[in-house]
């Protein structure tokens, strides 16, 4: 399953780029690390990866400036960000910049290891079409949720780019339209047995979707809070082929 997946670590320090890459290598995927963003630039000009495990405290540019280069690019690699313990504001910046996942330094490798499964099961391979008994492309207000590329496009054909994590969450809503939905259930629903590791981390992601779908994110009427409740998705829903 893991045959062909390519990883990229990109962390300063060797011991434990050699590490992840062998413990990793072990479990079926390919990884090559890099120590700083210009190596990573470098390595993805050449070729793409499948996820970036991306380390916060870089020399140069760090991990927060180098996720935000890579989304403002129209990117969507998964990211996996690595924070310092107990630095929640970088944890909640990061995933403002599009991180799809983050882990506390110092980890267990194989907890790693489970973050990566769970992020590369919501980001299929190239190709990969969505379950067949979902449709292809899914209309709402003035958008296009189109399932097989995992994009959205606006009534005049311009895409939007989504983090994985955004598209998750927004999918989450689409199949629950005009029903409210607390932070649990959004978490559970998006995230199945993961969802412990987010917390209230569905709050940024809920506000990165309202930036890109409202047309006042401060007044939101497409992803209204429910006060005491959570969060609904008021639209009509218009399934495509």
């Amino acid at each position: 399953m893991n045959k062909g997946r390519q990883l990229l670590v990109v962390d300063d320090h060797g011991e434990i780029r050699d590490l992840l890459k062998r413990f990793l290598e072990q479990h079926g995927y390919q990884v090559h690390g890099v120590r700083d963003g210009k190596e990573m630039r470098q390595y993805l000009s050449r070729q793409g990866a499948d996820l970036i495990i991306l380390d916060l405290m870089l020399p140069g540019d760090d991990g927060l400036a180098l996720c935000r280069e890579l989304r403002g690019q129209g990117n969507n690699v998964p990211i996996i960000m690595l924070t310092a313990m107990g630095e929640d504001t970088d944890r909640i910046v990061g995933l403002e910049m599009g991180a799809d996942d983050y882990l506390p330094k110092p980890f267990n490798p194989r907890e790693l290891l489970a973050r990566i499964k769970a992020v590369l099961r919501r980001h299929p391979e190239p190709g990969q079409a969505p379950a067949a008994e979902e449709p292809s492309k899914i209309r709402f207000n003035h958008w296009t949720l189109d399932l097989a590329r995992r994009e959205l496009i606006d009534d005049k054909g311009v895409t939007i780019s989504l983090s994985t994590a955004e598209f998750d969450l927004l999918r989450v809503f689409i199949r629950h339209p005009n029903r409210v939905l607390s932070r649990d259930q959004l978490l559970d629903l998006a995230r199945g047995r993961e969802a412990q590791a987010f917390d209230r981390a569905i709050d940024t992601l809920v506000s990165r979707l309202r930036r890109k779908l409202e047309p006042d994110s401060k007044n939101p009427q497409i992803i209204k809070t429910i006060w005491g409740g959570g969060y609904m998705l008021v639209v009509e829903i218009d399934h495509g082929d």
